[in-house]
């Protein structure tokens, strides 16, 4: 029998069982972003740090934070192979609003093939998948293809604040050759996809402050700045009719796509017409010169996701308003860098800023954007996997969204990431009923359990 064969005989004789473990990982609510979760938080750490000792998982420890703890655990006992360091969360989003699920969100409910739970896709039922893989060759096999280490945080819904420096802090211990994180998802239902890279996100806020309080209109209007009036005049001053960022310099780092990239995603075939339906609108928008998928997976972008300030109340009251803000954030790609990009955001606005008015600018937090090239060795032996188990090509896409731990690890370690992610973006991640399709859980330990194989092949 090959090792997929007697992967397939394993997982198939175990799969009521597999998933009964599945379902008290689940019911643990480790809502990371909830304080009163603390002790559920550390339950939930336990209960993967002893499912990893089961497997005969060494080494195994929770250990210490700032915040929630990391779960730690290695097997090195494949001479002369690569070692994977596999990444995941245990942490999940809260669950709110509660009355939109239709059974509870942490009573795992199988229904029409899909398991719904909170953290059911994002990312409990993929960390669960790395176990069951490995238990699944040990069983099979004896032995492990290659070296492992695991590390699982309890933060990534809240932004890994405490993972880089644990990261710093252990560069040696999790020295590896490459990094696999199943927390990203397929191209569609059916269609396998290694996600290659992600963009970064900053952003910042700004607020514009005019008169000492709000003056009548009548009065004051035509003499005296109108803060909402200024806010606009440069949020206006942002990007022109077709979405291009009129900033100075803002796209002077941006790593351009290959021609391969460029036809390999012409080759998906994406549907824009469709997308317009699906969205209700009249047309897409965006930056002259590059298709849909392009703008959202390789271009970066700068949109306002507020705005506040003034009267909004039932009639009308005529003032002009003291004060006035927006929200802005910026998705970056490769080659930019968050604090360059918030300097050319802060230039750009005192370079517009209108005459009469204060302006301050407040930062957010920031990610940096990553990039494994799509033709590297470790990226094409994942959609290797991918296309032995699901019997069509593999896609090699870039996420539109960020992962900031990506980037640190990147660049803390300097090791390439590989994203064998097997949700579906119709599955509620973040949203009441969140589910899982258990067609890709059972699909997804076979690619897991092949692409072992496939690494101890490469010579790294």
């Amino acid at each position: 029998m090959s090792h997929l064969e007697k992967l397939d005989a394993y997982f198939t004789e175990h799969r009521e069982r597999h998933l009964a473990e599945l379902n008290e990982f689940l019911r643990i609510p480790s809502i990371s972003a909830l304080s009163e979760h603390k002790e559920d938080m550390r339950n939930a750490a336990n209960w993967l740090a002893e499912h990893l000792k089961s497997l005969n998982i060494e080494n195994v420890a929770v250990e210490e934070t700032a915040g929630h703890p990391v779960v730690y655990g290695e097997w090195l006992h494949a001479e002369g192979k690569p070692t994977i360091l596999f990444y995941g969360h245990y942490d999940v989003q809260p669950v709110d609003p509660l009355n939109l699920w239709e059974t509870p969100p942490f009573e795992p409910t199988i229904r029409d093939n899909k398991l719904f739970a909170r953290g059911s896709s994002d990312d409990k039922g993929q960390v669960f998948m790395h176990l069951k893989m490995i238990e699944a060759l040990f069983a099979a096999e004896g032995t492990l293809p290659v070296n492992i280490k695991f590390i699982y945080e309890g933060e990534e819904e809240i932004g890994s604040p405490s993972l880089p420096q644990y990261t710093e802090d252990n560069k040696e211990k999790l020295a590896a050759d490459l990094i696999v994180i199943s927390d990203t998802g397929l191209y569609a239902k059916g269609k396998p996809a290694v996600c290659y890279g992600l963009r970064g996100l900053t952003g910042v806020q700004i607020d514009v402050r005019g008169a000492k309080g709000d003056l009548h209109s009548g009065l004051y209007g035509g003499g005296v700045q109108n803060a909402i009036h200024a806010l606009t005049e440069i949020l206006a001053s942002f990007r022109n009719e077709h979405g291009t960022i009129q900033v100075d310099g803002f796209y002077d780092k941006v790593l351009p796509l290959s021609d391969e990239e460029r036809q390999a995603y012409r080759d998906l075939g994406f549907d824009e017409e469709a997308l317009k339906q699906e969205l209700q609108v009249p047309a897409l928008f965006g930056e002259a010169g590059y298709s849909y998928l392009e703008q959202t997976w390789a271009r970066p972008t700068l949109e306002i996701n507020g705005v506040f300030g003034g009267f909004s109340g039932e009639g009308i009251k005529t003032v002009l308003p003291a004060e006035a803000g927006a929200k802005i954030t910026c998705r970056l790609v490769p080659n930019q860098d968050p604090e360059e990009i918030v300097a050319l955001l802060k230039a750009h606005i005192e370079k517009h800023k209108p005459d009469g008015v204060e302006v301050i600018v407040s930062e957010f937090d920031k990610g940096k954007p990553y990039l494994t090239p799509f033709d590297h060795p470790l990226i094409q032996a994942a959609g290797r996997s991918y296309e032995k188990v699901y019997k069509v090509p593999t896609a090699y896409t870039r996420g539109g969204g960020s992962i900031p731990i990506v980037a640190a690890f990147d660049e803390i370690l300097n090791l390439p990431v590989v994203l064998m992610g097997f949700g579906l973006s119709e599955e509620n991640f973040h949203a009441p009923n969140e589910h899982f399709h258990l067609e890709n859980f059972d699909q997804g330990l076979r690619v897991l359990g092949d692409y072992l194989h496939e690494v101890a092949e490469l010579k790294l």
